[in-house]
C-alpha cells in the first residue's frame, strides 16, 4: 500500500531502528558478560527449581539497584503481600485484639496479587 512518507525516509527509519537494536544488542551483551556469575547462579537455580520467582531473583542476586513502584511490588512479591498483612494484622489486633478474622492463610502461589483475600 501507499506509504505516509518517502522511500528515503522509510530508509532513515530502517537505519535507525537497525542502529538502536545494534546499540542494545551490544549493551546486553557486555551486561550479560559483566554479570556472568549472576548470570549463572540465576541459570543453576532454574536448572535445580524449574520455576523461580521474583522473590527467588532477590535471595539469589540481592534487590535491585533501584525502587519499583508498589503496585510492581504487589504483583511481583510474596513478601510484599505478607509484609501489608503483616501491618493490617497488627494495625486490627491494636483495634481489637480479640478478633480472630484478621488471620490470613499466605501459602498461595506467586505472583503477590493471588495472595490477597
Amino acid at each position: 500500500g501507499d506509504k505516509p512518507y518517502s522511500d528515503s525516509t522509510a530508509e532513515a527509519m530502517d537505519e535507525e531502528a537497525r542502529k538502536i537494536v545494534d546499540d542494545m544488542y551490544a549493551k546486553t551483551v557486555e551486561l550479560i558478560s559483566e554479570k556472568k556469575g549472576e548470570v549463572e547462579m540465576v541459570a543453576n537455580l532454574l536448572l535445580d527449581k524449574e520455576t523461580i520467582t521474583h522473590d527467588d531473583m532477590i535471595d539469589l542476586v540481592g534487590p535491585r539497584p533501584f525502587t519499583g513502584n508498589e503496585a510492581y511490588q504487589e504483583f511481583v512479591s510474596k513478601r510484599f503481600v505478607l509484609k501489608k498483612d503483616k501491618e493490617l494484622n497488627e494495625d486490627e489486633s491494636t483495634e481489637d485484639e480479640k478478633d480472630d478474622s484478621a488471620n490470613v492463610d499466605n501459602s498461595g502461589l506467586t505472583p503477590g496479587l493471588a495472595f490477597k483475600g
